[in-house]
Order: C-alpha cells, then structure tokens, then sequence
C-alpha cells in the first residue's frame, strides 16, 4: 500500500534529484543547454522543463483541470528560469503532500488526457506516476550531459537513502 509517509518521501527525494541535476545542468554554457541534441525532448533545457511540466500538468489534474498541452522549453530561454519554476514546484508539492492523508491519497481524481481521453484514478497514483516519471527524464539529462562533455551526476534513490541516515545519525 501506499501511504501518505512514503508519498512524501518520494517528493523529497524528487527535489533532491531535481537539485543535482540542475546543479550539474550548471556547468553548462547556454549554447550547450539549448543545443538539439535528438533526444525525445529535444536539448537539456527542453528536458528539464518537461520534468517541471510534467509536475505542473498532474497538479493542475489534481485540482480539477485538464490541460491539453505540455509548458515548452522555449518558454525558459536559460538555466535560472526553469530552475525558478522546477524549485518552486517541488516546494509546492512537499507542502502539499505534507498535509495528505491516507483518506486524501485514495480519492479519486478524473480528468482528460491530452488526447481527450477521461481518466480516473486514486490521487496515489497520479502522485507515484509523478516521482516515477521524473526518474526517467532525469536520467535522459544524465545521458545528454555526457554527450556534452559535462560530469553527470547520480541521482539513484539509494544515494538519497545513504545520504538521508547519514543526516539522521550525524
């Protein structure tokens, strides 16, 4: 099952993955964070804002709406732009999961894919999807930053787990 507290794990650990890779992102030149590289999103910068995107879609699913386009990268012309917005949304939602029940996570949420499909679903679920898919494009941004010469970094959740009992035992 899954429970409020584990939700709320995997949003910390959702910003803390998101904060590497931003600040490996900042190595780059502007030029390099742009740049197409063939990728299902197209450059860094376009992958990133889709991790914040993504976020801001299964929000707006959450309270009711449903958007019928994904925010484009070119919306953030640098680093300091999307990494204002991806900030800002990781620190909604660890305040919003923070007050989640386990009644809360069992409501069902309906909403329109981008096709106009109906969906329903229980709230964990939308939420789990989030963290989840998050995972994966920060890996695609590992990949691109080692096409572009820049030192990736690791953003497995064992790490954050080591990370996370070194902080409790210290």
């Amino acid at each position: 099952m899954v429970t409020p507290e584990l939700i709320r794990f995997l949003f910390q650990y959702n910003a803390w993955a998101d904060l590497r890779i931003l600040e490996a992102c900042s190595a780059l030149s502007n030029e390099q964070f742009t740049r197409s590289l063939g990728s299902s999103f197209s450059s860094v910068r376009d992958t990133v804002a889709h991790l914040y995107g993504a976020e801001w879609v299964w929000n707006e699913r959450i309270q009711g709406r449903s958007p019928t386009t994904l925010v484009s990268g070119a919306a953030y012309p640098d680093l300091d732009s999307i990494r204002t917005a991806l900030e800002e949304m990781d620190r909604y939602y660890i305040d919003y999961v923070s007050k989640l029940t386990q009644q809360d996570m069992d409501q069902i949420i309906r909403y329109k894919g981008f096709t106009g499909d109906e969906f329903s679903n229980p709230l964990w679920q939308s939420l789990h999807q989030l963290t989840n898919h998050a995972s994966y494009h920060r890996g695609q941004v590992v990949t691109m930053l080692r096409q572009l010469g820049v030192k990736p970094v690791s953003t497995d959740l064992i790490l954050f787990y080591r990370e996370q009992a070194a902080v409790a035992h210290a």
